[in-house]
């Protein structure tokens, strides 16, 4: 008997969702293993020799997830089409972190250490998140490595609320456009850049950066609402057309609220 697929996760995770959602919607059946409940499915996670979420496996075997296209070839279905092209992921990227400076600037201060549904990852955390995202493509545009760990950063002493969560927001921003600066005045792209889950293109390190921190943008301006907070300024379906989100916001079986 052929052993079933597996989906390692972890709720509010944006790579994960999307992996379930891919296998779903191919009609593949899977386990879901969320690995934070209990200790059972992290320590089968490590047995595999995994550290990090998501991963699809069969028996031994597995695949990290966070590339789409690796899921595909893992299960046996047909890759997707190309995206969005690299100028206007850059774009779009600018339109999501400005979007998510004005949420963060919105969360009142006695929410910050709120704790996201199933998961060690406050209200402050889930903000500073999203501009790691795009910070952790520019450490391997710039020759380095993306790390698992870069997601796992938490935000230092010196950003204790929203309004410095913007101030580091804007820094990154400020990077992304001098470094795509550069290439519009005739600097060379790397051929890959490299990951912690192999090596992967300008063009799909770049997709998955936006939509990731899409994604993330769209769990605060949730979390905005439960709040009955209005929001001042929000993402607009132009702004996400052609990126490849999850259809729910936060998770298929943590629900975000309720």
């Amino acid at each position: 008997m052929t052993e079933p697929f597996r989906v390692f996760w972890q709720p509010g995770c944006s790579s994960c969702l999307k992996a379930k959602e891919f296998l779903k919607g191919h009609d593949i059946s899977f386990d879901s293993v969320n690995v934070l409940d209990g200790e059972d499915g992290m320590a089968a996670l490590q047995a595999l020799g995994a550290k990090s979420v998501p991963v699809v496996s069969r028996g031994n075997d597995f695949v990290f997830a966070q590339n789409l296209r690796d899921v595909a070839d893992f299960v046996g279905v047909a890759r997707g089409s190309s995206g969005l092209s690299p100028p206007v992921l850059v774009e779009r990227l600018d339109r999501v972190l400005s979007v998510a400076q004005s949420h963060v600037r919105q969360l009142p201060l006695d929410v910050l250490q709120t704790t996201l549904p199933g998961r060690d990852r406050t209200y402050l955390d889930l903000g500073y998140h999203i501009f790691v995202i795009p910070e952790a493509l520019l450490e391997s545009a710039h020759g380095g490595t993306l790390t698992y760990d870069f997601f796992e950063r938490r935000p230092p002493s010196t950003i204790a609320d929203g309004g410095a969560v913007a101030v580091f927001g804007q820094s990154i921003r400020d990077a992304m456009s001098n470094w795509w600066g550069l290439t519009n005045r005739g600097a060379s792209l790397p051929d890959r850049l490299d990951t912690y889950y192999g090596g992967q293109s300008v063009a799909e390190l770049l997709e998955r950066t936006t939509w990731h921190s899409a994604q993330h943008t769209r769990q605060l301006a949730a979390v905005l609402e439960t709040l009955d907070i209005a929001l001042e300024d929000e993402l607009s379906i132009a702004d996400l057309e052609g990126l490849p989100l999850p259809d729910h916001v936060y998770d298929d079986e943590v629900p975000l609220s309720g």
